[in-house]
C-alpha cells in the first residue's frame, strides 16, 4: 500500500498482491460501521472465507435476529452469540464479522484476543445514522427515538470498542475499497496475522 498524495486515502500498488492471513480477523464496532460491506470486501481482496456470525445464528436457530431477540430474549441470543465465535475462531483463519453487541462479553473479547485480532471499525455517530436510519432490521432501534437510541448505544459501547486490537477510523469520503485498503494497512503492521507473499 502506498498514500495517495492527492485525495489522503490509503491506494493499492498492486490489486493482484496476495496475502497469508495468520489468524481470524474480528471485525467489531456498532451497527452501520461496515462491518458486513467491508469484511466482505476484505475477504475478497485477502482470498479468505467471509463469515458474519449474525448469519450464523440466523442459520442454526432457523429465524432472523429480530424473530430471535423476541422469541427466546437478548440474554439467549448473547449466549449462542458467543457460542458461534467461539466455534467460528477455533475453524480455519477467516473474516469475521460481528454483531454490534458481540465485543461488550469479555467472554467473548477473551476468545478474539486468544485465537484471533480484533479491528475496529471506528465510524463516528452522524455517520452511523446516517446508514442505519432507513433500516428497520435492528432490533436494539425499535424504539420512540431511534436516533437517541442510537447516541446511547455509541456512548456506552465506545470504550468497549476502543479496547480491539487495532482501530481503524471510517470516515463519509472512504469507500468501501478505501475501508478495505486501511484494514489491510493495520493488518500489515502484524505479520504474525498477515503477510504479504511476494
Amino acid at each position: 500500500m502506498k498514500r495517495n498524495e492527492n485525495n489522503g486515502v490509503q491506494a493499492m500498488t498492486d490489486r493482484q498482491m496476495r496475502y497469508e492471513l495468520g489468524r481470524t480477523v474480528v471485525l467489531v464496532g456498532l451497527m452501520g460501521c461496515g462491518k458486513t460491506a467491508v469484511g466482505r470486501a476484505l475477504a475478497a481482496q485477502l482470498d479468505a472465507p467471509f463469515v458474519d456470525s449474525d448469519a450464523e445464528i440466523e442459520t442454526a436457530a432457523n429465524a432472523t435476529i429480530s424473530e430471535v431477540f423476541e422469541r427466546d430474549g437478548e440474554a439467549f441470543f448473547r449466549n449462542r452469540e458467543a457460542e458461534v465465535i467461539a466455534r467460528l475462531l477455533r475453524g480455519a483463519p477467516c473474516i469475521l464479522s460481528t454483531g454490534g453487541g458481540a465485543f461488550l462479553a469479555e467472554r467473548n473479547r477473551a476468545a478474539i484476543s486468544r485465537d484471533g485480532v480484533s479491528v475496529w471499525l471506528n465510524a463516528g455517530l452522524d455517520l452511523l445514522w446516517d446508514r442505519v436510519r432507513h433500516k428497520n432490521t435492528r432490533p436494539l432501534l425499535r424504539t420512540a427515538d431511534p436516533r437517541a437510541t442510537l447516541a446511547g448505544l455509541f456512548a456506552q459501547r465506545r470504550s468497549v470498542y476502543e479496547l480491539a486490537d487495532l482501530n481503524v477510523r471510517s470516515e463519509r469520503a472512504y469507500s468501501i475499497a478505501d475501508m478495505t485498503d486501511r484494514v489491510i494497512d493495520a493488518l500489515l503492521e502484524r505479520p504474525e496475522i498477515l503477510k504479504a507473499i511476494p
